[in-house]
């Protein structure tokens, strides 16, 4: 399929399992690890990666360090090393981990969201770029996640463009969600080591200040982000967060590739937190997780369709939408479970519906992974009404566990969820396009007639949900497509510079 195995580096501020504040952790933990197994048994990829070392870190090795010198100060980069597991048949590979450690910068409580973010994660870049050639090892391929790395594409073609150690080295940069910039003030550009020249609307500047995500959209080789739909929505005023014209100049480098899951992590046959292990040969035994969650969740045991939402309470998801239909829906001989946290007014609102209602919903004001497995697993319907959505985790998760996701038609939800009244024989789900309550009411209101009126179609629709392909392997020859992609094009800008 490819003429070679790659080196590639994966770039993140956070990688699961050793630090995690959303998605993009268990992304950065879980692509390398498919990406190292395309290939034969001769011909697999060299795949590593890099994140800072955070406070919370623990059984990293020291390698070296060295002096950085970004601005006008000068401060030291240590490197240490870890490992993630990939499995390749019957084999474990480790796949390298470096993590860039530095006292003053990363050892805190806490990850994010301090006054000097912007000088901590333009340590990080340049400290990693300093770091390859003396590990000797030079990577065809720097993949750069999130604004966090945005400065990586801007340096390799500034500071280090005569550096013929980087002068075959592609970048891709990826968005995982356009609404986080990091847009900083101008005085950082001293930090980059450039002058006033590169503070115009054609290049860094972005409405008054340094953005970090723009210097990755505007510099890397080629742009990804998370779903095909999503790619084009953000190259639209109303979801392009006034970065919507850069994203379509750039509109032929611009690819969308959908986010896959860990199908053995995800797995109903397996799963140690659910209640019940079952496929979809033991439906019954689904059943009996349904009824182990509402005795959890202190709501009556009894065989009715049961409704769950596990959401980050932000007003990207949807929550809107449940003001104007939560009391038509709770007319209906339903359940709700809900689990999540964020904005304390979703907080306050899902606890009062939770007042209203006591014998109908359970809200659980928490991040607990251990119930969200068993929400999946006992609930018969998933909610994510978002009003956008880059890809979503949610309702692939959904799938393998035999639940189906009630949708909204944005991002990569409109790419993975089909409905089942519009694609007779083929849909998985329920989806409404517009963003409003009567929409979302009436995708919810079909989804409850099927399950009572059409059992045998339920069935058929929960097994063919469960065989479902969205494992990262899919994903993965996408991206090495991708990297080649990138690849002819650095060599053809080498030869023409």
């Amino acid at each position: 399929m490819f003429d070679r195995p790659l080196k590639i580096l994966l770039v993140s501020s956070e990688v699961a399992p050793f630090a995690k504040t959303g998605g993009l952790a268990d992304v950065a933990g879980s692509l390398p690890k498919a990406l190292s197994l395309v290939g034969t048994d001769h011909n697999i990829n060299d795949v590593r990666l890099v994140m800072p070392h955070y406070k919370q870190i623990e059984g990293s090795d020291y390698l070296m360090d060295f002096p950085v010198k970004f601005g006008d100060r000068v401060e030291t980069a240590i490197i240490r090393t870890s490992s993630i597991e990939a499995h390749y048949k019957r084999q474990d590979k480790a796949i390298p981990v470096y993590m860039i450690d530095n006292h003053h910068y990363f050892y805190r409580d806490g990850m994010y969201m301090f006054d000097d973010d912007p000088i901590r994660f333009t340590f990080f870049c340049r400290s990693l770029l300093e770091m390859l050639p003396k590990l000797n090892w030079q990577p065809d391929i720097i993949h750069c996640n999130d604004w966090q790395s945005g400065p990586i594409p801007f340096f390799l073609k500034t500071k280090y463009r005569h550096d013929p150690f980087y002068n075959k080295t592609a970048t891709v940069f990826t968005i995982h969600n356009l609404r986080y910039q990091g847009n900083y003030s101008k005085e950082l550009l001293r930090y980059f080591g450039v002058g006033d020249e590169y503070f115009t609307p054609d290049l860094l500047e972005f409405y008054g200040n340094l953005s970090f995500l723009k210097t990755g959209v505007l510099y890397a080789d080629l742009v990804s982000t998370v779903s095909k739909t999503y790619a084009r929505e953000i190259q639209r005023p109303e979801l392009g967060e006034h970065m919507d014209g850069l994203l379509r100049k750039r509109s032929n480098d611009l690819y969308g590739i959908l986010n896959g899951i860990n199908i053995h992590e995800f797995d109903p046959k397996t799963d140690p937190r659910i209640y019940r292990n079952y496929d979809a040969e033991s439906l019954d035994k689904k059943r009996e997780n349904k009824f182990l969650l509402q005795k959890e969740m202190g709501l009556p045991v009894k065989d009715l369709p049961v409704l769950g939402l596990i959401s980050r309470l932000v007003d990207q998801k949807g929550l809107d939408l449940f003001i104007p239909v939560i009391d038509d829906l709770m007319k209906e001989d339903v359940q709700l479970i809900m689990l999540g946290l964020g904005d304390p007014y979703y907080h306050d609102l899902f606890e009062r519906i939770q007042e209203k209602y006591p014998q109908k919903v359970a809200v659980h004001i928490a991040f607990n992974p251990v119930l969200a497995q068993r929400i999946y697993a006992g609930s018969d319907m998933f909610l994510m009404p978002s009003h956008y959505e880059p890809c979503g985790l949610g309702q692939l998760i959904s799938f393998r566990y035999g639940t189906i996701p009630i949708v909204r038609a944005t991002g990569g939800l409109a790419d993975t969820v089909k409905d089942y009244h519009a694609s007779p024989g083929t849909g998985n789900g329920f989806v409404f396009l517009e963003y409003e309550g009567n929409a979302f009411r009436q995708a919810v209101r079909r989804a409850l007639k099927v399950y009572r009126e059409e059992p045998h179609n339920w069935r058929k629709l929960v097994k063919n949900s469960m065989e479902l392909d969205f494992s990262w392997a899919r994903s993965a020859v996408e991206y090495i497509q991708l990297y080649q992609t990138a690849l002819a094009k650095r060599n053809i800008a080498v030869k023409t510079a």
